[in-house]
């Protein structure tokens, strides 16, 4: 199981959450049958999703981010539970572009920029709570720290990223967010301002090394860990949650259902099918 590493560093004034996500992330391409751009893009939204996901305080609370950038890709969408489920899909499985400079994956040309990056919280109340930002780069990274900035006026530093081996397996996945807290000083800005600029690549790090609280105590020589959680790629898709669906259909639309010997339902988050029978559409009508 993934895992997601939680501490604090300079007199509890920045919060740090790094995330080892190789397992989340291969468990999603398996699951889509991803390309390498693919899960790269997929995989990255899924790696910060789960941070999100493990910031939220309620039990049943969820966290649902939406990218579409106008790109190949089309909409990523990336679910996550508080207590570490992650689920999530990108509308193309099958992208494999890389920049021709850098033979990098084109994870920010499949994207695009045209468009938001979109974020649910559903906090148990009465009301979701939804806000977006304009997609700045497209590599998910840099879109995220933009998010966390104007939306929630929580500047952070956010590296996030995928490496895909030649045979499409995933060599390393995850993301650290460095958040500042609101009482931070001006030496710890600086601080942090001058530690961004010499950062590795997230990916390249989780690839090389496993000792990751000797990691961030080389960024942070008093940090502290404070917990350890646990995160998951699994979907809780299941017969009866769509039945409940269909059931909150207008009943024209039920009798029109029931015309038809069966359908079948996929779900987005896993790629399994259900059907439903005339026998299930006379049950949602009583």
């Amino acid at each position: 199981m993934s895992k997601i590493y939680i501490g604090t560093a300079r007199n509890d004034k920045v919060r740090i959450y790094l995330a080892e996500t190789k397992q989340l992330v291969e468990d999603a391409r398996k699951t889509h049958d991803l390309y390498p751009t693919s899960a790269a893009a997929l995989g990255r939204t899924l790696s910060v999703a789960a941070v999100m996901g493990v910031m939220l305080k309620g039990e049943r609370e969820t966290v649902t981010v939406s990218i579409n950038g106008g790109g190949a890709i089309g909409t990523i969408m990336a679910v996550a539970k508080s207590n570490g489920d992650v689920k999530g899909f990108c509308g193309d499985n099958e992208l494999y572009l890389k920049y021709n400079d850098s033979n990098k994956l084109a994870v920010g040309m499949v994207v695009g920029t045209d468009g938001y990056l979109s974020v649910t919280k559903d906090l148990q109340m009465k009301n979701k709570y939804t806000s977006q930002v304009a997609l700045r780069t497209g590599e998910i990274g840099d879109d995220f720290a933009y998010y966390f900035m104007v939306s929630e006026q929580r500047p952070t530093i956010t590296s996030v990223g995928v490496l895909v081996d030649t045979d499409y397996s995933i060599k390393s996945a995850g993301c650290l967010i460095i958040e500042v807290m609101p009482d931070a000083l001006e030496e710890d800005i600086v601080y942090l301002e001058d530690m961004a600029k010499k950062l590795e690549p997230i990916s390249n790090v989780l690839e090389k090394r496993d000792d990751y609280e000797n990691y961030l105590k080389e960024l942070f020589p008093d940090y502290k860990m404070l917990e350890i959680r646990n995160t998951r790629y699994i979907c809780d898709c299941s017969k009866k949650r769509f039945f409940e669906g269909i059931m909150t259909l207008p009943k024209k639309d039920i009798k029109e259902l029931l015309l038809k010997d069966k359908i079948e339902v996929r779900c987005e988050f896993c790629d399994k099918t259900y059907t439903f029978t005339h026998d299930d559409f006379e049950e949602c009508l009583k």
